[in-house]
């Protein structure tokens, strides 16, 4: 074997060895991967449902209370608060005791069989998932039953339905189908770029604290008087944390696949290159980190620097197409984006290799690029 193959495989052992003695330590990093996947999955939720909903009825009857109940049955909206007038319902959004308020004018039956009814709904604009979720919600609910009154006053004239759908049709007619994800599911959405939010916390922040730590607490001057070369200590810093964070992932993809139900469309093996080169790039860029610092402080701060840079810019929750040039170049320096853009692809579409082979160049290509520039900053003195 190789002398350097010889140094490489000692210095994997002593890292090893001490990763496994920190049992605090290693807790950590296998722990706290799990418990952001159970956050952002149960927490991160763009649909939001029992919207604590103020009811102004003046009409008071049959139909205004079948419109109600139709909001109700709707799932988005609970009637929790019986209000007499439109200040009342903002008042009441004011103090937070609702978020949304409906209010139903007088001779809301007469106006509904002239087909000029109205309703108002108010929404809290400081809660934007709730007005997103009431606003499309609320549309849905009066547009159903709209049909639900058109057909019954029909029925009741003796007209049948199926004239009135002949009279009533258009010559164009549009239909949605939502591919991949036809329920809107949105932790189908989200696991991909989750996986790679998780990964990045992890590969980042443990790289980056690495080789400073050991230059902070004096061990690292044992390997500074053998003859290991930079790149060699650089390598062996990383493959035990490589190691550990492909085991991470699959027990991230396995809770995601068994325990959210996320189907899982794609080649496990393209997956498993994908993950291999972005948790690579993601441990150079620590240790890159890790070497620039002087103090662990400081490399706890551009890890951290990353991944909000990441989180922000590297498309997982919010569309980089909308995105002006300085921040989407921004975002082209992390690996974060180009992984989850081959990540979403492979998981929801089932693609192969042909449509996300430029995401896992540039990932390698990445790779690469941190490793040797940790390799070279790596300064074999303690000054």
């Amino acid at each position: 074997m190789p002398k350097s193959l010889r140094r490489l495989a000692a210095l994997i052992r002593k890292e090893v060895t001490q990763l496994l003695r920190d049992r605090r330590g290693l807790a950590y990093m296998l722990g706290l991967p799990l418990l952001q996947l159970f956050l952002y999955a149960y927490a991160v939720n763009t649909s939001v449902y029992h919207i604590p909903t103020a009811i102004v009825d003046q009409s008071r009857d049959r139909k205004s209370r079948e419109f109600v109940q139709a909001l109700v049955n709707s799932q988005y909206f609970n009637a929790t608060l019986q209000l007499e007038n439109g200040a009342e319902v903002m008042t009441a959004i004011d103090k937070g005791q609702v978020r949304a308020g409906v209010i139903i004018p007088p001779h809301f039956a007469a106006d509904t069989d002239r087909g000029s009814a109205t309703v108002l709904m108010m929404l809290d604009g400081s809660d934007s998932a709730s007005v997103s979720s009431g606003y499309s919600a609320a549309a849905l609910v009066a547009q159903s039953y709209a049909s639900h009154l058109a057909t019954e006053q029909v029925q009741r004239k003796g007209i049948r339905t199926s004239a009135l759908a002949g009279a009533s049709a258009l010559p164009i007619t549009t239909s949605t189908r939502v591919l991949y994800n036809p329920d809107m599911i949105d932790i189908w959405f989200l696991l991909p770029g989750l996986a790679g939010l998780i990964l990045q916390t992890l590969a980042v922040q443990q790289a980056a604290l690495i080789i400073v730590r050991e230059r902070e607490l004096g061990t690292i001057e044992q390997i500074l008087i053998t003859p290991t070369r930079p790149l060699e200590l650089v390598l062996s810093k990383m493959i035990p944390l490589l190691a550990l964070c492909l085991l991470t992932m699959g027990v991230v993809v396995g809770i995601g696949v068994f325990w959210f139900g996320v189907p899982f469309q794609g080649s496990f093996f393209l997956y498993f290159w994908l993950t291999l080169l972005f948790i690579a790039s993601s441990l150079g860029l620590g240790l890159l980190f890790s070497n620039r610092a002087r103090t662990q402080k400081q490399a706890q701060q551009q890890a951290l620097l990353t991944m909000m840079f990441g989180l922000l810019l590297g498309g997982m929750i919010y569309p980089r197409s909308a995105m002006p040039a300085i921040p989407r170049f921004i975002g082209d320096l992390l690996p974060m984006t180009y992984f989850v853009r081959a990540s979403r692809t492979i998981f929801t579409k089932g693609v192969g290799l042909r449509f996300v082979w430029t995401d896992m160049l540039a990932l390698a290509i990445y790779t690469v690029v941190v490793v040797l520039l940790a390799a070279r900053n790596f300064k074999k003195r303690l000054d």
